[in-house]
This record gives structure tokens, C-alpha cells and sequence, in this order.
């Protein structure tokens, strides 16, 4: 069905000298050329097809391209000696292809490529295009892909457009003068379309400790792949997003329609989605054609890590084919068999990471191959590429959680990786890292610690003097926020929590307040917003009596932070946990003088007996 909008009805007439047929177009081609072919949704077919027709008078023609969705009749084996298949992000259609070794794949940061056309260091003979139909002053639009193909349009000493009534007119930088194309193919094809990729619970759960990290205001990239697109469904009830990317996909549509997105906090282009291609359906196609809110760039633009730094408060979703413990990202290959490409990862990693508020974010499944290898390793796979180095990732993220490692130690790291690894694998993954010396050997008791609670535990106060504070589980990460706490509280407060006069907390004492086993003990930390990420201000925890069904309950606030209905609101929610997870009741041994914990225990509203022995009192509370 051809898109609404009035183009020059009369272009073909106006423009019959540069009209003709593809097989007739696809002649000026010569053996020995460089031709690049449109990127993605917008790959021209049918000069694509004329092109591999005429195979038998070409020889040695090298077909340059980014992502292809559609048909790569030239990717043949029979055709190999005719046609020499370059791609700088290996799409399925030619992957068989490049890693039988029929064709090369060249790794690239995309916001490189142009530069490569535009110097001359990747010269191209002829750009095979799809565009819109003339307008009635001589301009087409590249619709749906103007990526990297405004560059190879504007750099090829050939071009060849089909010119197709069904691709949606863009609004941006996507424009390219009549004048500018050498032959004009008549077609009226629907364009290529992308349905939407399948999700499940695994998918959908890391888009749910994404969304997590998005804060009101942000300003978005979605990169390739099912995962940062899973994110949508759980940003809607986000306030003043921002959109720049390089794909948009369907589910961009339900996003806006959700009122999540207005663009008016971004730094630049204020008001404006931002992108440079997108893969989608017929409906997609309709809703950004000669749509204002849209704004399609090249990838120069939209992918230049200046541009993305400026940005505040960017955030950027990419993924992962495997990580190590020490965070060293491949992203391009498995092992030796290339897949697909750096693209855009690198580009709006570092763009986020300067970005003033900005979260680079690396997503990945935490198994492949149905759950029988972990993607967290302690080594790369032989022959794997590093897309991402390990001193550019910031956030890693599985279905079991998010670790942060940037301006972490490696052992930090190592640990922070095998908490949000899948359980079968940690204590391998433990043992690979004491061998490998990433790890103290003295570690090697923890094993069977290292995960992460359920993040229903998390929850949030709001103090009268305006101040949140927000409630968590422990992390294995927490032992430097822990070890700070312990030493800053007061010695009073020492006292009443330890009922010793303490003086120094060992490593391993601090190291077993981190190290929970959250199947029967819980530990939850209260932190606020600090300069470095957050500050642990409070911290309470119960240990379950598998005998008696009852736990031993405890916390601790800063003394700064006493006094602020911290310690009640730790209490219920620690009450919480336990009566959700069937405990009949909580025990504890408080300090006579400490008046403060009995008072949150008397006013709980629970049924509370005491008996007090040599100034301590032995507490039961039933719920």
C-alpha cells in the first residue's frame, strides 16, 4: 500500500532521462567495482537481483554493506569468483557465508565508516539505493534507512536508486537532491519488514533491572537484539524520556503512545527523536512518515560519542555474546566464527559513560546453548574479540541483577560478575578465579554465597526533611560500602549492635555480612545518593532458625540518620520478608540502655514478650 503524501505525480517524465529498468540501470556496474548495497529494511531488491542476474559478465565485484535484511543472492558459493561479499556488521543472510571464509567481515566502529567513504580509503564505485519518489523541488527522502548510506550516496561515483512510492518520506538530515542520483528505478514493492522478536521470562526480566537503572528524564539508545527493546514494556510509567538511537523498532510507537516520551529534558535536540535507521512493520513505517517528532540523522551524527556525551543523563542499552571476570566485552564473535559486529556498542558506551548522569549498560541472557554454557566466563573463548574493553564497561546486567564494575578492582569485578552469573555456574566460575589469581584463595569459603536476593525486597522512604532513602538487598559488592558504615558509626552505637566495644572489624567479619545466604537469612542495606554511586547508611537482617521457624532479627542505622524513623521502617520491611517467606516470628537480644530498639519492638503492634537477664533483654515477637 503506498504511503499518503503528494509527491511530483509527473517525476518520471520530468526525470525520463535518468529512468530505467534494473537490469538496465544495473549495467553501468564493471567488474573490478566497489559497490555498496542500502542498509537494512531498505535494501534494494530488485537492483539486487539484476545485479547477481548479470553475474556472468562481472567478475571480482566487491558488495560492501552494513546490515542487510533481506535476500544476498550474490552470498552464493557458486558465485564466489563474481562476487566478494565485505559486511561491517554480519547480518544472518551472509553469515554462513563469511564463516565458511567466502566473504570478509571488516570490525569497525560505525561512527568510522563515513569517514572511510569521505577519504577515500574506501572508495566506492557505485551505491545501490531505495529512496521516495521526487518532491515537486527535486528532493527524495532515504526513508527508513539514512545511516550510513547518505555517506555512500553522497561519496559514490555511481548511483542507482530505486525509487519506491511505499517508503515513508523522514523527516532530519535525510534528504538527497534528484540531481545527486545518476539512474532512477521505477518500483512499487512493499518494503522489507521486521516483526517484532519474541520475548520470554528471561528476556523480560532484564528489561525489568534495566528500567531500574532509567531514571525520569533520561535519554535512551536501544541497540540491536530483543533485549534493549524488551526494556519498552517497563519504561512506560517513566516520565520526560529522550530518544537517540541508531534502530527504532515498533516498539518505539508504544512508548510514545504511553506519554513517556517527550524529549523536552534532552540536552539536544529538545523535543526530537533522534535516530539513523529503523526495522520495523508496515506500522511503524506509516507512523514516522512526515512525522515532526522524528528526526533521522546520519550515523556521523548520531553515533559521534561527542554527540551522545552531551547528552545528559544518557543511557545506553547494548548486548553481550560473552563478558570474563575481568569485564572484557566480545560482542562480534563466538570464539573465532564471527556473527555479527561491533556497530554502534562501542560509540554510545563511551558517549554514555562521559555523559553527565549517563549509564552505559552491557545486557546479555547469563547462559547460551538452552542453559549449558555461562556467558560469563573467567576467559574468553579462543579466538573471541574484545568489542568493549574492560576499562569502558560500567554495567553488566543478567536476568539475576546488575554488577558495576568500572573503577573497580578485578577482584571487585570477578565477584560482582559471579553474583549476576547463573547459579549452576558460580562456583566454578569461583574456583577459575582463585586459580587465575583474580581472587584471594581465602575466598574459597564463600562459595555458595555468591548471588543476589530477589529484588522484591527493594523498597524506598521518604524522610520528613525531604531525603530518600532506598532499601535493598545486600550485594557481594557491598563489603567497601560495609566496611565504611561499621567504621563510622559511633562507639555507643557499636555497642548497642555488637554489645562489645569493638574496635577494628576484621576482613572476614565484614566479608560475612555481604556474603548472605538469602535462601534462609536475609541482610538489607538502606542507602542514599553519594557522589560515587551510593552510600550504605543503614543495614538490618534476620537469621532464620530452620528449627523453631523464628529468626534472629538486628539492625543498624548511622548515627546521623537516627532519629528519622529509619529503624521502624527497616523493622516492618524486614517483617515483611520474613511473614512472605512463612516465619512465625522474630527473636532478639537488645541492651537494656538501648531504649531506642525497644521502643521500635513495643510500638510494632506485634504480641512481644521480654525477659530481661544481666542488663540484656531477650525479645520474641509472634506475627
Amino acid at each position: 500500500m503506498t504511503v499518503a503524501m503528494t509527491y511530483d505525480s509527473g517525476w518520471a517524465e520530468r526525470y525520463r532521462d535518468m529512468v530505467a529498468s534494473p537490469d538496465l540501470a544495473v549495467q553501468r556496474l564493471k567488474p573490478g567495482h566497489r559497490v555498496f548495497v542500502g542498509t537494512g529494511c531498505a535494501e534494494p531488491l530488485e537492483l539486487v537481483r539484476a545485479l547477481t542476474a548479470q553475474s556472468c559478465r562481472l567478475a571480482d565485484v566487491e558488495i560492501i554493506h552494513l546490515l542487510t535484511l533481506g535476500e544476498a543472492p550474490y552470498a552464493d558459493r557458486s558465485l564466489s569468483d563474481c562476487f566478494l561479499v565485505n559486511s561491517y556488521f554480519i547480518s544472518e543472510n551472509v553469515r554462513a557465508h563469511i564463516q565458511e571464509g567466502l566473504g570478509h567481515y571488516t570490525p569497525i566502529m560505525l561512527s568510522d565508516i563515513p569517514r572511510l567513504f569521505r577519504s577515500g580509503q574506501q572508495p566506492l564505485d557505485a551505491a545501490l539505493i531505495q529512496v521516495t519518489p521526487p518532491d515537486e523541488r527535486g528532493r527524495v527522502s532515504l526513508g527508513v534507512s539514512v545511516d550510513i548510506v547518505k555517506a555512500a550516496a553522497e561519496n559514490a561515483s555511481v548511483v542507482i536508486a530505486e525509487v519506491n512510492p511505499n517508503m515513508p518520506w523522514t523527516e532530519g538530515d535525510s534528504l538527497l537532491d534528484v540531481f545527486d542520483i545518476d539512474v532512477l528505478v521505477p518500483v512499487e514493492t512493499p518494503l522489507l519488514e521486521m516483526q517484532p522478536l519474541p520475548s520470554n521470562d528471561t528476556v523480560r526480566t532484564i528489561g525489568q533491572y534495566i528500567s531500574g537503572l532509567v531514571d525520569n528524564g533520561s535519554t535512551i539508545e536501544f541497540g540491536i537484539g530483543r533485549i534493549p527493546h524488551a526494556v519498552v514494556e517497563f519504561l512506560k510509567e517513566k516520565k520526560d524520556l529522550g530518544i537517540h538511537t541508531e534502530m527504532l523498532t515498533d516498539s518505539i510507537i508504544d512508548l510514545i503512545e504511553a506519554g513517556a516520551v517527550s524529549g523536552m529534558r534532552k540536552t539536544m535536540d529538545r523535543g526530537k527523536i533522534v535516530a539513523s535507521f529503523c526495522m520495523g512493520t508496515k506500522r511503524l513505517y506509516e507512523y514516522i512518515h512526515r512525522n515532526p517528532l522524528f528526526s533521522f540523522q546520519p550515523t556521523e551524527y548520531v553515533n559521534d560519542p561527542y554527540v551522545i556525551g552531551r547528552q545528559r543523563k544518557m543511557v545506553a542499552i547494548n548486548t553481550a555474546l560473552e563478558i570474563d571476570l575481568t569485564g572484557q566485552v566480545c560482542a562480534d564473535s563466538l570464539g573465532s566464527r564471527f556473527f555479527s559486529g561491533i556497530g554502534g556498542q562501542v560509540d554510545f558506551n563511551r558517549g554514555a559513560a562521559r555523559s553527565e548522569g549517563g549509564k552505559a549498560i552491557i545486557a546479555m541472557p547469563s547462559t547460551a546453548r538452552k542453559g549449558t554454557v555461562s556467558r560469563i566466563v573467567a576467559r574468553l573463548s579462543p579466538g573471541a574479540g574484545v568489542v568493549t574493553t574492560r576499562g569502558d564497561v560500567h554495567y553488566v546486567v543478567t536476568e539475576y541483577g546488575a554488577a558495576y564494575l568500572h573503577g573497580k578492582s578485578v577482584q571487585e569485578r570477578a565477584i560482582s560478575l559471579i553474583s549476576v552469573a547463573h547459579p549452576d555456574f558460580r562456583d566454578v566460575l569461583l574456583a577459575e578465579a582463585i586459580e587465575a589469581r583474580y581472587i584471594r584463595q581465602e575466598m574459597s569459603d564463600v562459595a555458595g554465597r555468591l548471588f543476589l536476593a530477589a529484588q522484591e525486597t527493594r523498597t524506598a522512604f521518604l524522610l520528613q526533611d525531604g531525603n530518600q532513602v532506598t532499601f535493598r538487598p545486600v550485594h557481594p559488592t557491598d563489603e567497601h560500602g560495609m566496611r565504611d558504615l561499621l567504621y563510622a558509626l559511633s562507639e555507643q552505637t557499636v555497642y548497642y549492635r555488637f554489645m562489645s566495644e569493638i574496635r577494628k572489624f576484621p576482613h572476614r567479619q565484614i566479608r560475612d555480612f555481604v556474603y548472605i545466604d538469602h535462601r534462609k537469612d536475609v541482610a538489607v542495606v538502606g542507602t542514599v545518593p553519594a557522589a560515587h554511586g551510593e552510600e550504605i547508611i543503614a543495614v538490618g537482617r534476620y537469621y532464620l532458625d530452620e528449627k523453631t521457624n523464628r529468626a534472629e532479627v538486628a539492625f543498624v542505622i548511622l548515627d546521623a540518620w537516627q532519629n528519622k524513623g529509619i529503624g521502624t521502617f527497616l523493622f516492618r520491611h524486614l517483617v515483611t520478608i520474613a511473614k512472605r517467606n512463612g516465619i512465625a516470628g522474630f527473636t532478639a537480644e537488645v541492651l537494656q540502655a538501648n531504649r531506642r530498639m525497644m521502643a521500635v519492638f513495643n510500638d510494632s503492634g506485634f504480641h512481644m514478650t521480654s525477659e530481661l537477664s544481666d542488663g540484656v533483654y531477650s525479645v520474641s515477637i509472634d506475627f
